[in-house]
């Protein structure tokens, strides 16, 4: 955020406590980006297996890593940067709650140039608090991640809606099967 704020000359961001957020977002998030947040300890050896044996290309960090990677560290892909965070990561576990993890996680992640957590995104897509998010808008938000400077909430490609419907589908499937209960009251 400061090197965006650097940058535009300024940003927008309002912090939304947990409990203000609709608690469909939470659930989008996790089904979007790390649908076994609750049962793993920081790192996703299934994901990183998968991700090697595909070459790399496609991501493996969980939600606390990227917590880690965006609150304690610098964005750039270095071998040392990862050394940090995969020191980091066990220890965030240990003392914050998945809840605080999370909660950190939908407060700092990017989703629109300059537009940072989810009440600006509510704000800035849907001219709503994060509180009040539907199941549709909260998956909106949570299929612009991990590139939000191309992909736009409020005027979705074909793309951006099959990938809105999977990530609603993952919601519901999540809160059913027990894999939100870390985080839900």
């Amino acid at each position: 955020m400061t090197q965006e704020n650097w940058r535009l000359g300024g940003i927008s961001q309002t912090w939304a406590p947990f409990d203000t957020i609709a608690p469909v977002m939470a659930r989008a998030i996790v089904a979007a980006e790390d649908a076994n947040y609750c049962l793993h300890w920081g790192f996703d050896m299934k994901a990183i297996r998968q991700a090697l044996a595909k070459g790399g290309m496609r991501g493996a960090s969980t939600v606390s890593q990227q917590v880690v990677k965006n609150v304690l560290l610098w964005p750039d892909r270095s071998w040392l940067r990862k050394a940090f965070e995969a020191t980091l990561t066990p220890a965030i576990e240990l003392f914050w709650s998945k809840r605080r993890i999370l909660e950190l996680y939908m407060n700092i992640a990017e989703f629109d140039t300059g537009v940072f957590g989810v009440e600006a995104a509510s704000q800035h897509y849907f001219g709503i608090s994060a509180g009040r998010l539907s199941a549709l808008q909260a998956a909106r938000l949570a299929a612009v991640l991990p590139n939000p400077k191309e992909r736009n909430a409020a005027k979705p490609t074909n793309f951006l809606r099959k990938r809105t419907a999977q990530i609603i589908q993952g919601a519901e499937t999540i809160n059913q099967d027990g894999r939100a209960a870390c985080f839900q009251n």
